[in-house]
């Protein structure tokens, strides 16, 4: 049996209200008035494409994703001319002997993603497969676009064993339909006019797709339980009455809580429709552009109990936080021109043969750890730290990604240049031994804590717009939700066992706010 055995997804934490949008440009563009409801997820200024796709990734294979193949669609990487995918391979650990590639040009990349790395599984070229889709689509000041984008990702996991649930087959239907057009050094897209993408694109590619799935499975409309269609509500409606289909039975698009998330749209949906299905239940996922892809799923027995290993998306709509200013968002997402003093506009140029000699420590934030007295260090180092122990190359890797840890101490820097002023970092210490000096996200100063528990998230640490460089580490951001993996080691390297654990030395009694 070939299927899903494992998803997830991620929604940043701060949204943005609409009429906030509205509020800031409703002057120029009154007609927005009628997108002006409800939020939109909006990714933080030290997040991207990759890095959304990176964290969806952890959440669908929480224990580490080890896989025989990644792949990555979006049609906002940060990279034309460097595979992405492999960025995003390194983050998760996956091996070098991992097959990645780059999905992009459309925004039913993502289904067409999923559907290769089945077909993959299917054929025995690769015994499993992780997907990741993630977008950060920018729309222009004042358009109806800058209300519907939303930033967010989706991630499937698929192979032979533990399926929770079985492909059974997929359809498509392609052309070249011009709807959404942006060029090779455009930011912002361009869309035809909407009745006619309505009425000929989603309203006529979609049903036909539809239609040439129920032929290859056997499947009537009437047998599918949940249908993941990613497209506009008011052509939902219509395909509903001309299929007979109950309103109820299709999967809600997020389109008031995260917004129109781009070639993650679709599989986000499935992921919505995994955390509520039944065994035996059927599962339409369909993605649209430049024609449409549709695929069938029938949920097994072993759905519900794989459920609470994920956040998944309901996981992350529980925590989220207000931006608060329409002018923010505009700064994050480089829309404004800022003051960013002389601190903010030193900006070194990467040392890519250093990145590429330390890639594993830089993208992986893998360290090390003494095979003699079980002391982990990061970075690795050959000797080690131990002062009573000193051994010389008797290490092993050892990886603080998959790792909760604690704030021993912090502070909230002023002066150092931050889009998020001011700049908060510290010490945190690691379940099972180690000590990092790093960057904290996804908080506010008046909240953070001594003994505070956090988690490693993959974030941009700079960006340099002047090289086109987009330079990646990793942060700690508070641990919030109920996900059953926000608490101890999560993976099944050494140094779990509490009987080796050895604390960094010099350690000094509980710091205190700096």
């Amino acid at each position: 049996m070939t299927g899903i055995t494992s998803f997830g997804g991620y929604v940043p934490w701060l949204v943005l209200e609409r009429k906030a949008i509205f509020g800031a440009m409703g002057w120029y563009s009154p007609a927005t008035f009628g997108v002006a409801r409800g939020q939109k997820a909006v990714a933080n200024h030290d997040e991207d494409t990759l890095t959304m796709a990176v964290a969806a990734g952890r959440d669908c294979l929480p224990g580490g994703a080890r896989t025989d193949a990644l792949f990555l669609a979006s049609t906002t990487l940060p990279y034309r001319e460097r595979l992405n995918a492999a960025i995003a391979a390194e983050a998760l650990s996956c091996g070098a002997s991992a097959r990645v590639a780059d999905f992009s040009g459309s925004l039913r990349a993502g289904t067409s993603a999923l559907w290769a790395a089945l077909d993959a599984v299917a054929a025995g070229s690769a015994g499993d497969a992780l997907v990741l889709a993630a977008d950060t689509r920018l729309g222009k000041m004042g358009s109806a676009a800058e209300h519907l984008f939303g930033d967010a990702a989706a991630a499937v996991a698929v192979g032979h064993k533990d399926v929770i649930a079985e492909f059974v087959g997929a359809a498509c239907v392609t052309a070249d339909f011009p709807d959404h057009v942006r060029g090779e050094a455009d930011r912002f897209d361009r869309v035809w006019e909407e009745r006619w993408v309505q009425t000929e694109g989603y309203g006529a590619m979609i049903p036909k797709a539809l239609a040439a799935l129920g032929e290859r499975t056997g499947v009537k409309p009437a047998d599918i339980a949940t249908w993941a269609i990613a497209c506009p509500a008011r052509v939902l409606g219509g395909f509903a009455k001309k299929a007979g289909i109950a309103p109820e039975r299709f999967q809600d698009a997020y389109a008031d809580t995260i917004g129109d998330c781009g070639t993650a749209l679709p599989l986000m949906m499935l992921v919505g429709a995994l955390e509520t299905a039944k065994a035996g239940d059927l599962i339409a996922v369909c993605g649209f552009g430049s024609g449409a892809d549709a695929l069938l799923f029938r949920a097994t027995d072993k759905l519900a109990a794989a459920r609470t290993a994920h956040r998944g998306v309901a996981g992350h709509l529980a925590a989220r936080r207000d931006l608060g200013s329409y002018e923010r968002y505009a700064v994050y997402r480089h829309l404004l021109p800022l003051e960013v003093g002389i601190r903010g506009e030193a900006n070194p140029p990467t040392a890519h043969s250093v990145l590429y000699r330390e890639r594993q420590a830089v993208l992986g934030l893998q360290g090390a750890r003494c095979t003699k007295c079980g002391t982990p260090q990061y970075p690795p180092q050959r000797i080690c730290i131990h002062p009573e122990c000193g051994a010389v190359d008797q290490m092993e890797p050892y990886g603080f990604a998959s790792r909760s840890g604690t704030i021993f101490t912090f502070t909230g820097d002023n002066l150092a240049f931050s889009l998020d002023p001011p700049a908060v970092y510290g010490l945190v210490d690691f379940e099972g031994g180690g000590r990092l000096q790093l960057d904290f996200t996804d908080c506010v100063l008046q909240e953070v804590k001594v003994g505070q528990a956090v988690e490693p998230t993959f974030r941009r640490k700079y960006l340099d717009e002047q090289r086109a460089v987009s330079g990646y580490f990793w942060k700690v951001r508070p641990v919030r939700g109920g996900h059953p993996a926000d608490a101890g080691v999560r993976d099944g390297s050494a140094g779990a066992d509490p009987s080796r654990e050895v604390r960094n030395p010099g350690r000094v009694p509980q710091g205190k706010e700096a």
